[in-house]
């Protein structure tokens, strides 16, 4: 017997600019469908910069998890982005150069949007799975590993670029991190900015499996520009995942150039997570994630309200200089030269205007 069943949406879901919202067929293990029950795909649509999240897109992430959490039909969430180069990484840094950069009144507001959208993935009442299509870098990590399940495809990276760019990554990162691989990993992320492959990212527990997506002369390779045997260091560690360097470095290339990128093995893996989880009791699976989402949820909670009054007031200096570098620098020079920033502010030179002009790539 049907009945008429309440809606607890707030408002109805409606499709936001680069943001797309699917429901896709739930399968069982062997492949078939199962009636009436589907995946909700959320995608980040914005491939031309690297599915970087607009203020717009933000908003439409926050309403598609909960039309996702609170959809009876829905087993599982997917969470992934257009085409085959990013996940996505991060914020947009045209739009934070040219309209929050100066701006710290709105950038408060904006954090506010971004840290919803954390908090959305986090509290979201479905298994929340981050299939990873390419680079997960600054932002991007940070929604990421809010993400219960990461699959990624081997040629993804993986890392954060705050303090190379004007900001620090407490948009998650400094509460995720140390939880996922530990202090001493976590402060290498954090600080250095020099992103891990994604065999060294399986391997520090980032994510939970990866697959080949490089296809050369018709068949799947593994990510050739690392090392993805596994040897021992000289402290008898296992190692592998590390980048190639030169001449295996430039035989890697040419390999890579030879290839084409073909996603289907990091599809069907992300399906046969969602098949899993098909196969269980739906009150018992959300309690079980919801108790081991806990230390994500404690750690970001005590944190987020500070780093969002932090970050709005660092656009006026540190990080208005480094987007607007990166937005109107040349391609491949997009970073301030820090070495005569540190040498300016160690004579006390104060931040203006001028100061930060003169920092821009490409300027006299």
């Amino acid at each position: 017997m049907s009945r008429q069943l309440v809606d607890h949406d707030i408002t109805p879901f409606e499709a936001a600019p680069g943001l797309i919202y699917e429901k896709r067929p739930a399968r069982t293990p062997d492949g078939a469908v199962a009636e009436g029950l589907y995946n909700a795909w959320i995608w980040l649509d914005n491939p031309a910069q690297f599915n970087s999240y607009t203020t717009d897109m933000v908003k439409g992430v926050i309403r598609a998890f909960r039309t996702a959490s609170n959809a009876r039909d829905v087993v599982a969430v997917v969470f992934t982005g257009v085409g085959d180069k990013a996940f996505c990484t991060g914020g947009n840094t045209k739009e934070y150069a040219e309209y929050y950069a100066g701006n710290p009144q709105e950038y408060r507001q904006y954090m506010r949007l971004f840290n919803d959208m954390v908090s959305a993935i986090l509290g979201c009442d479905k298994p929340v799975i981050a299939r990873v299509n390419g680079m997960r870098i600054g932002g991007g990590q940070e929604i990421g590993m809010a993400c219960d399940f990461t699959i990624a495809q081997d040629m993804a990276r993986f890392g954060q670029a705050g303090p190379k760019h004007g900001s620090a990554a407490i948009g998650g990162a400094t509460d995720f991190l140390p939880l996922m691989v530990g202090a001493e990993r976590a402060m290498e992320s954090g600080t250095l900015c020099e992103p891990w492959s994604a065999h060294k990212a399986c391997r520090l527990g980032v994510c939970l499996d990866i697959v080949p997506a490089l296809k050369v002369d018709g068949k799947f390779v593994p990510n050739p520009l690392v090392e993805t045997e596994r040897y021992l260091d000289a402290w008898g560690r296992i190692i592998h995942g590390e980048p190639k360097t030169g001449e295996a470095l430039a035989k890697a290339k040419e390999i890579v150039a030879r290839g084409t990128i073909d996603l289907s093995l990091l599809d069907a893996k992300v399906e046969a997570l969602c098949s899993k989880l098909l196969l269980t009791f739906p009150e018992c699976l959300t309690k079980s994630f919801e108790e081991l989402r806990k230390p994500k949820i404690e750690a970001w909670s005590r944190n987020k309200e500070n780093s969002r009054a932090w970050l709005a007031l660092n656009m006026m200096n540190e990080a208005r200089a480094g987007f607007r570098a990166f937005n109107e620098g040349p391609k491949n020079d997009r970073e301030i030269n820090f070495v005569a920033l540190r040498q300016r502010l160690a004579q006390g030179e104060p931040w203006t205007e001028a100061m930060i002009e003169s920092l821009i790539p490409g300027t006299k």
